[in-house]
């Protein structure tokens, strides 16, 4: 399959996907049913890492996340790469701590 390199090929990739299966009228671009899809494809995540699955099982099990964000982003008619652009700049903002032995990057309000 021919790969492009680029968000916008990939966003339509996935918005001709929710055409093909029409999920705009079948349910498909719903998001409280997106949240419960999203929330499952993390569990397979977790299996995979806690598991010791193989890269690649892992790797597929991301991607399906990936997918599901950008249909999200579809179905919810918002800009994901301006959110994403928006959200690391104020990330890169933030202090980091530790916490239980593992950095953190947050606004620590009230920490």
């Amino acid at each position: 399959m021919n790969q492009p390199d680029s968000y916008q090929a990939m966003l339509e990739a996935v918005q001709a996907f929710h055409t093909k299966h029409d999920f705009k009228h079948t349910g498909g671009e719903e998001l409280n049913y997106r949240i419960a899809l999203m929330a499952e494809e993390l569990g397979e995540i977790s299996s995979c890492v806690t598991k010791g699955k193989r890269k690649e099982m892992l790797a597929e099990e991301v991607a399906d996340l990936f997918i599901l964000l950008l249909g999200t982003a579809i179905a919810a008619d918002f800009d994901l790469k301006t959110a994403f652009w928006d959200k690391l700049d104020k990330l890169m903002q933030r202090e980091s701590r530790m916490v239980n032995g593992r950095i953190r990057v947050s606004e620590f309000r009230g920490m």
